[in-house]
């Protein structure tokens, strides 16, 4: 009797280190803009601070075409779109994580027309969504798709969720549960989408939230381009959406309205963030006379139904707030980087500054924290690391080749760096 105890808990044993082995050994992917979890914070712990175009480089890959979207990763891939530069066709890429080697290029789209863009834009901005056996690619008005990663079939495709987006498309998709969430915002159209990510079908729409404040809009200022983030809520889920005029509040089950806020007239870029409770979010451009003048930062508590602008906005603050990047929270500070350079860290619970310093260069790619660090690239490709800490403290500062507008994925202690011909994989050497 006694040896049959022992059998099994011996055999209870060596269950739980193979389980605990293998949720060790499981690799970190990176399955949406700004990470997993969607909050720009990576797992890894041994990440590359120094870099060059000679050094800490374990693969440069060109990229044909031009795209400000995000990579991401599951497993061994490595997925990117690209379109050529006038929209003439768009395109998905396959690159293997470890050798950058090209393991697949898709070409999706060929349309009879395109639309006009904004000169800072490219008609390959949104960033994909991924998870086991499945990438979902998305253009905007172009297409959306769902591609099989194991033979690399298109599982299905759209081209019917248009908008006119005047000034091109810039949101990412995310997935939740069985739906893939697609926002096409224009300048016609404010529309949200769930589809059934395994047959594309549209599950619930969501179209303009206040048809007479819009019309009282010019059209350029009904577009936006931002990206959602689910939270949850007293054990409810929440969709947050930071739209044109207002941030919105769906149950990403129904697309039933929860709650909203009033906060501006122009399109928003950044996406919201949440911290202990509060939902942070960004207004687009606030117009002065006519013209954008500057952007809000706004925390809200998410418990009030209906218009709860004069009763849940618990802070706000205007001072170097960014338009189009999204700001990164670590602990208990939140960095954001203004488009000129203007770097703050404050206290996300009530908006109190700490402290701020001014980066060189332009911004417009969001801010990511690996390994204590927090990674800020201007556009010309120089990326500035300091310690995510009160008080500022530089780290190092590097340099590549090109233009970049691509927020980075940080992974596997390796960073995936795009710029506007290349993918670099950055990371350390094994050999040192």
């Amino acid at each position: 009797m006694r040896r049959s105890i022992f059998s099994f808990t011996l055999t209870l044993f060596l269950l739980a280190q193979l389980l605990f082995s293998c949720s060790r050994t499981q690799p970190e992917n990176w399955t949406h803009f700004r990470g997993t979890n969607l909050n720009g914070l990576s797992d890894s712990e041994n990440v590359p601070i120094r870099w060059s175009e000679t050094e800490n480089i374990a693969w440069k890959v060109p990229i044909k075409g031009v795209g400000w979207s995000s990579p991401v990763i599951f497993g061994t891939q490595v997925w990117i779109t690209t379109a050529e530069r006038d929209g003439e066709w768009f395109s998905a890429v396959c690159l293997d994580f470890e050798t950058g080697e090209m393991i697949r290029e898709l070409e999706l789209y060929r349309p009879d027309e395109v639309q006009r863009m904004h000169a800072t834009n490219s008609y390959a901005t949104p960033t994909p969504s991924i998870e086991e056996n499945f990438v979902y690619v998305h253009y905007g008005t172009y297409g959306t798709a769902c591609i099989d990663t194991r033979n690399f079939e298109v599982v299905w495709s759209r081209t019917d969720l248009n908008c006119e987006h005047l000034q091109g498309a810039a949101s990412s998709t995310i997935l939740y549960k069985d739906f893939l969430i697609v926002h096409l915002e224009g300048t016609d159209v404010q529309d949200i989408y769930a589809l059934n990510k395994r047959t594309g079908e549209i599950v619930w729409q969501v179209g303009t939230p206040d048809q007479e404040a819009y019309d009282e809009v010019a059209p350029v200022f009904r577009k936006s381009y931002q990206t959602p983030l689910i939270i949850q809520v007293d054990g409810e889920d929440q969709l947050i959406t930071n739209r044109s005029l207002y941030a919105i509040s769906y149950n990403p089950k129904t697309g039933e309205e929860n709650w909203r806020i009033f906060y501006g007239e122009d399109s928003a870029v950044s996406m919201p963030l949440y911290y202990k409770g509060l939902v942070l979010v960004n207004s687009g451009w606030v117009l002065s006379q006519g013209a954008p003048y500057f952007a809000q930062l706004l925390a809200v508590d998410p418990k009030g139904k209906g218009n709860v602008t004069d009763t849940h906005i618990v802070w706000q603050t205007d001072e170097h707030v960014p338009q189009t990047s999204t700001p990164v929270i670590v602990d208990s500070l939140l960095f954001m980087i203004e488009e000129r350079g203007m770097l703050t860290c404050l206290n996300p619970a009530t908006g109190q500054a700490y402290w701020e310093e001014t980066l060189k260069g332009h911004f417009n790619i969001s801010p990511i924290f690996a390994a204590g660090n927090i990674y800020f690239t201007n556009t010309k490709g120089e990326t500035t690391v300091i310690k995510a800490a009160p008080a500022f403290e530089l780290v190092a500062e590097n340099q590549l080749d090109g233009t970049f507008k691509a927020t980075p994925a940080i992974l596997r202690n390796a960073i995936l760096q795009r710029s506007d011909d290349f993918l670099y994989k950055i990371a350390v050497s094994e050999e040192k």
